[in-house]
């Protein structure tokens, strides 16, 4: 009886397994059998309006073990042997073709000049095989075998071809062992394009849910910087999944339902012309004095859409050396490195932008009709502000001097257009606060910084790149709470000229010199000017836009041109060394004073100074707007308007023969067709 209830019990148990977690169980068989193969979209390629290539995809090879595929023995101690005398056959055959693969050792180069390395710091290597030991991989398999075993463990990479390919052709007898071709992003431009582009890295340990939600593998890689960042959505597709059926030992035996095909990135079209762009990399690196100056930047906008044409930001860096992952040192090196490489100058930089910012005075001053044209006011080399509280007590007046008065000198009696020509400072300290000795009303601080934010400053342009500055347009509140203070005459003396607390980014300066040159169209600045499929086909078109009109007159902008046009064109102007012989610029320097512990003052006592010009060209029908910043460079005439002079130069001439030729852009094309 008691035989016969135990055999019904375990009738029932067998019938409870079979009807009730048979499917369980077939599942797991079923698990166990095949393997989910991911197959990785290629990444969209980045070209320049000329569809020359700045950012594209090559193939790295590694060779991977597979944990669930390797050999396996009931008795633990024969399973290890067997898996070890694989990894070390693995190890050998790698081995051996690597040192018939070797090069003979080329000549050790000559040292490069370490001045020219502190503005471009190139820590690129070409790609280093790496092997791991029987050790290190007997570790790696035993790590990943607590998790998912079926996830492959990279135990090789970065192979020459023939070497991934010696170990590929004995895969037939080393189960578990196979070649995988890992996407790798190349950037034939490197230096001269790396704070445009960016570069990419292993998912941050902070955003891996964020990523994972977006169906992103955990190995995936990811945009970190630049415009592989802002377009990481776009460049990134999506990957293809197939479900394999596989024997014992590994080996493929059939797809399992239809696959999923990866769908590739979309293709991003820029408005950068990179032979522009190298030339003003080379300008620039040719034009600063490293031993003075830590960085510097350059930028050139389309002042008819806001476009941008190049742009240049000291000390570069190589971004493939980001490609193959980077080491703790490398990193450091790049970071530690004077000036800032990781940093670009041209949007993240916030410097006072001095002179150049006589040209938001100027414009308030002619708008709000403070001055005329015809305006003339005294600029002696220096004025004394009397004190607001004891006006009559000329030993508490305020001196405020001209730069021209370091050299005894002075302007006199000057109009506005005089005055942007001779960038005379004392006659923009009246037009922006007024000069109470002769009852002269100024703009005031509300009225200027009312127009410098209508110029694009103190706001972010809505550039499509990460890390923009909006910079500082100071008023009486900012400096209250700021500093704790009130706002005085003093104040808005320095604001008008572009010193004091006022701070811009030379690519802030270039769109307001755009908007000059344009009759008053303030653009958002564009890098990315289409997006195209893999096809190559169209998929959408950026077209210019208008932040905003300013409220200003033409024929008030065109008086702010003719004083610019000055500038260059004449004998008294402050940039003569800016012009050319066949084609008309108008610019204006600017020499903006700074404060820096390290570089304190000269043994006469004056501050460091930052050395800018911006400009625009042709004069009548103006095509290109540009603005060149060297970090304490010294006068903007000197140190800043021969490298704008140079690039503009070469961009007339690249114009020409492009011109002669009758070649049409990709950018052209693909707005030809846009919608």
């Amino acid at each position: 009886m008691i035989t016969l209830l135990i055999f019904v019990i375990l009738l029932g148990q067998l019938a409870r397994l079979q009807f009730f977690q048979g499917a369980g169980f077939q599942k797991e068989a079923v698990v166990n059998r095949t393997r989910v193969v991911r197959e990785k979209a290629p990444r969209g390629v980045i070209y320049d309006r000329d569809g020359r290539i700045l950012a594209r995809n090559t193939a790295i090879y590694n060779i991977v073990l597979i944990p669930a595929e390797l050999p396996d023995d009931p008795d633990y101690a024969m399973s290890q042997q067997k898996r070890r005398a694989l990894y070390t056959e693995v190890y050998n055959i790698i081995h051996e073709k690597l040192i018939e693969l070797a090069p003979t050792p080329a000549p050790t180069p000559p040292p490069p000049d370490p001045e020219v390395t502190r503005l471009i710091i190139d820590a690129s290597r070409p790609p280093q095989p790496s092997v791991l030991s029987v050790d290190e991989m007997d570790e790696l398999v035993l790590e990943r075998e607590l998790g998912s075993a079926f996830l492959p463990v990279v135990v090789a990479s970065n192979l020459p071809r023939e070497a991934a390919l010696a170990v590929a052709e004995e895969t037939y007898r080393l189960p578990g062992v196979h070649l995988q071709l890992q996407p790798r992003r190349e950037y034939p431009s490197g230096l001269y394009t790396s704070h445009i582009i960016g570069y990419m890295g292993p998912i941050p340990e902070e955003e891996e849910k964020t990523y994972a939600e977006k169906g992103y593998a955990p190995d995936a890689w990811v945009g970190w910087s630049d415009l592989e960042y802002q377009y990481e959505e776009v460049l990134h597709g999506k990957p293809g999944v197939r479900v394999l059926e596989v024997d014992v030992k590994g080996n493929e035996q059939r797809v399992v339902g239809e696959p999923t095909e990866p769908v590739p990135g979309h293709n991003l079209i820029l408005s950068l012309d990179l032979e522009l762009q190298k030339i003003m990399f080379d300008a620039l690196v040719a034009g600063v004095n490293p031993k003075r100056s830590s960085s510097a930047a350059a930028v050139a906008v389309d002042p008819r859409t806001g476009y941008v044409l190049g742009m240049v930001s000291l000390p570069s860096y190589d971004n493939n050396v980001f490609a193959d992952g980077i080491t703790e040192e490398e990193y450091r090196a790049i970071v530690d490195s004077p000036g800032y490489p990781l940093l670009d100058h041209a949007i993240s930089g916030l410097y006072p932008p001095g002179s150049t910012f006589k040209l938001v005075t100027a414009s308030a001053g002619l708008q709000e009709q403070v001055i005329t044209h015809k305006t003339i006011l005294n600029a002696p080399g220096i004025i004394y502000l009397p004190n607001r509280n004891f006006p009559d007590n000329p030993d508490l007046a305020q001196p405020f001097v001209c730069w021209i008065y370091k050299s005894g000198g002075e302007h006199g009696d000057v109009n506005v257009v005089q005055a942007l020509a001779v960038s005379c400072d004392i006659f923009f300290y009246k037009v922006g606060g007024g000069w109470p000795v002769a009852d002269f009303n100024g703009l005031g601080v509300d009225i200027l910084a009312e127009y410098a934010r209508l110029f694009g400053f103190g706001e972010l342009s809505g550039i499509d790149l990460p890390g923009e500055n909006a910079g500082l347009v100071p008023d009486p509140k900012w400096k209250r709470l700021a500093k704790g203070e009130r706002w005085v005459t003093g104040d808005t003396y320095n604001m008008a000229i572009g010193q004091g607390d006022v701070l811009a980014t030379p690519l802030q300066v270039t769109m307001m010199t755009a908007a000059v040159a344009n009759d008053g169209l303030l653009y958002k600045p564009q890098v990315v000017a289409a997006i195209t499929d893999a096809e190559n086909r169209l998929v959408q078109f950026n077209r210019p836009v208008v932040r905003r009109e300013l409220p200003i007159d033409p024929k008030h902008l065109e008086t702010v041109r003719q004083g610019m046009w000055y500038t260059v064109n004449a004998d008294f102007g402050t940039a003569p060394d800016a012009a050319l012989p066949d084609v008309e610029i108008a610019g204006k320097t600017g020499t903006a004073e700074f404060f820096d512990p390290q570089l304190g003052r000269d043994l006469t006592g004056n501050l460091p100074t930052h050395a800018w010009f911006t400009a625009f060209a042709p004069y009548q029908d103006p095509e290109i707007a540009i603005t060149v910043f060297v970090y304490n460079g010294g006068e903007g005439s000197v140190a800043a308007a021969p490298i704008a002079r140079e690039i503009l130069r070469q961009y007339f001439e690249l114009k020409a023969r492009d011109e002669a030729t009758g070649a049409k852009t990709l950018l052209d094309q693909l707005e030809a067709i846009a919608p």
